[in-house]
């Protein structure tokens, strides 16, 4: 079957199964268009169908959470796992609460995870999993008895060689000690059945780091790659969690120039360029406030633009870290207007299929997050070992653990993405992780 009939065909068939799940059926086309050249001269990829397995989850979990808010009332919120591929280790990937969580985005994240985890040559699987329950504003109490009747029905589902969730939007250390002390009571046992732990009881140095200092690493690579180097790059940076901060806070001390930070309510802008010392601050005050950006506006100067987004601003660099989608074709093109050389995503899917097609039409250094934003789950996959070991890694040896694996996943989109003198890195990630992933299932049969 001809290339242009068989990704017709796949996706007709996808689009009639799952009808009204757009994100996932976006990641799917972004990466079939990559890897059917691929699939096609591999006799044994066509003989298992290796294509069109891999593009479905293996297993949905869909289950209620039902639970006493503080006012003794019932509510009950949705939860999902999406086990979507253990052909190379236990599934992995964070824990996503927020209202606009469904089963779309979750699988699309699942797949995306899937072949990010297969970029890092560790061996773990793809998952991800979550909530539409909003800890925002919510007691303390009211979080943990959330997560507790979570866990009463996720934990069944999970363990260190079965699915070792993390976390993700909304789910830091404090969600992750309640859901993992609800596991532990559950189960009867203490092992690394979830990641992103307190270092008291079997977290790792570096994890909270890990996506944003890994962004910045791949970064390096890239710059080098381009004859180009960090210092002095004016770097625009969508997003004010845990990846955005951190990513600020390393491109900072790779002296580059932070302008940008945003949220949903707007932007910030420090043309001068954010300080580590700003970053500092915010990562400490962050709880104490309600919007954390107006906040930093309000210490230190600079510009608070209600429902802006950072893509207006001239740069070098650009770095989305929010959330899925967020920069789309009209702003890929200011960019490309005010001078904008790279852009890496720090999130999952933050640019639209449009705005990749014209970062990709310009020939621009363009790196999708399945490669630049795999620092978090590589790091994960150490603290599994850890885990494992009952032993804890020092924070400079893990720092370069991280910094290896990034560098091994620039290596592998340079090779596969090599496109007449000039380096697709979006089809470069997509290949080699699906070289990966199906010859793993050829290996392993129906």
């Amino acid at each position: 079957m001809a290339e242009d009939a068989q990704y017709d065909a796949l996706i007709s068939w996808l689009e009639a199964c799952y009808p009204n799940e757009p994100e996932y059926l976006q990641a799917v086309k972004e990466i079939v268009k990559d890897v059917l050249p691929v699939y096609q001269v591999h006799d044994d990829f066509k003989r298992y169908d290796v294509l069109s397995r891999l593009c479905v989850p293996e297993r949905v979990i869909h289950f209620n959470v039902t639970w006493f808010n503080d006012e003794d009332e019932v509510e009950i919120h949705q939860g999902w796992r999406v086990q979507h591929s253990g052909l190379i280790g236990p599934y992995k990937g964070g824990l996503r609460f927020h209202p606009t969580v469904n089963a779309s985005i979750l699988k699309f994240l699942a797949f995306e995870q899937t072949f990010k985890n297969a970029l890092t040559g560790l061996p773990i699987g793809g998952a991800k999993g979550g909530s539409n329950f909003n800890p925002k504003g919510r007691s303390d109490n009211e979080i943990m008895r959330f997560c507790q009747a979570f866990m009463l029905e996720l934990h069944r589902h999970i363990g260190a060689n079965t699915d070792v969730p993390a976390g993700d939007i909304n789910v830091g250390g404090r969600e992750i000690g309640y859901l993992y002390g609800a596991y532990r009571r559950l189960e009867n046992r203490f092992e690394g059945a979830i990641t992103g732990k307190e270092l008291e009881f079997g977290g790792s140095h570096v994890r909270t780091e890990a996506t944003g200092y890994g962004l910045i690493f791949f970064l390096q690579c890239v710059l080098a790659t381009h004859e180009d180097t960090m210092a002095g790059k004016r770097v625009v940076i969508s997003g004010a969690g845990n990846v955005a901060l951190h990513a600020a806070q390393k491109a900072i001390q790779l002296q580059g120039q932070v302008l940008t930070l945003s949220n949903s309510r707007g932007c910030y802008v420090y043309q001068d360029g954010i300080t580590e010392q700003m970053i500092h601050w915010a990562m400490q005050e962050d709880a104490n406030h309600e919007n954390i950006l107006e906040a930093m506006q309000q210490e230190f100067g600079g510009e608070w633009h209600p429902d802006a987004v950072p893509w207006n601003t001239p740069c070098d660099i650009a770095l989305p870290c929010a959330t899925q989608n967020e920069l789309d074709a009209e702003h890929a093109k200011t960019l490309l207007k005010n001078g904008c050389k790279y852009v890496l995503e720090g999130a999952n899917m933050p640019c639209t299929e449009a705005a990749q097609t014209v970062f990709i039409d310009a020939r621009l250094p363009y790196v999708p997050g399945k490669a630049s934003n795999a620092g978090g789950v590589a790091l994960s996959s150490l603290e599994m070992s850890q885990n494992a070991n009952f032993r804890r890694t020092a924070f400079s040896t893990l720092e370069q653990d991280l910094k290896d694996i990034m560098e091994s996943i620039h290596e592998q989109c340079v090779e596969e993405g090599q496109d007449d003198g000039w380096i697709n890195y979006s089809r470069g990630a997509n290949i080699a992780a699906f070289r990966r992933l199906a010859s793993a299932m050829v290996s392993q049969g129906l």
